[in-house]
């Protein structure tokens, strides 16, 4: 039997509203303009990295208007220049297939813009800002935001998405998402330093969320 719209939204809402803690401001991690708090089930972050094909081809807007418009809440986000330690350790598991000598000298051609929403990851160093590349790192924050932003990125054949609506070809495909929690918070510790992780209260969650 399948429940009314209505009825699974005001289970959400019940399940989030259980979570948020009121009239207890300053809960963030200490850290320079950090305030404001938000229930854990809004906590979740994502990294998401504009890579050097969306900086040159002036995408970075368009890819940033797409999670602002979903609901989902910047929580940092930096341009720096990129070098093959940092792509080394980002795409370790990559590090042996016969395409990887390509994969960084595309990630390594020019500037790239790195974002994160969600729990902030461990204590991960930024990479040297030495090299040829700059990169613009982003962490995005919402309720199931790496499996929103999975879909959202989607691939290349896919209209309707980021990489369906932005680019063509895998060997160009705009942006990096992170695809799963574990991840992300991994991923975010070699992009951003923890206190790099900006907490403030978003204004629209009732709007979003309905709290």
């Amino acid at each position: 039997r399948v429940r009314p719209a209505g009825t699974a939204m005001d289970s959400l809402r019940r399940c989030l509203a259980r979570s948020l803690p009121r009239g207890q401001p300053g809960l963030s991690p200490t850290g320079p303009r950090c305030f404001g708090s938000a229930p854990p089930a809004l906590q979740e972050k994502t990294l998401v990295v504009a890579k050097p094909d969306a900086l040159q081809r002036r995408l970075l807007g368009d890819i940033i208007q797409r999670f602002e418009r979903r609901g989902f809440k910047l929580v940092a986000m930096k341009l720096l220049q990129v070098d093959r330690r940092l792509v080394d350790q980002h795409y370790e598991q990559l590090r042996l297939k016969p395409f990887y000598p390509a994969l960084v000298a595309y990630m390594t051609s020019g500037p790239v813009v790195a974002m994160v929403r969600g729990q902030p990851g461990g204590p991960g160093g930024r990479g040297s800002r030495g090299g040829s590349a700059v990169a613009v790192p982003q962490v995005w924050e919402g309720y199931n935001v790496v499996r929103c932003t999975r879909a959202m990125v989607g691939d290349s054949s896919a209209v309707g998405t980021i990489r369906g609506d932005l680019s063509v070809h895998i060997a160009r495909n705009v942006v990096h998402a992170s695809d799963s929690v574990e991840t992300a918070q991994r991923e975010i510790g070699f992009w951003f330093q923890r206190d790099e992780l900006v907490a403030w209260d978003s204004r629209d969650r009732d709007n979003v969320y309905g709290l």
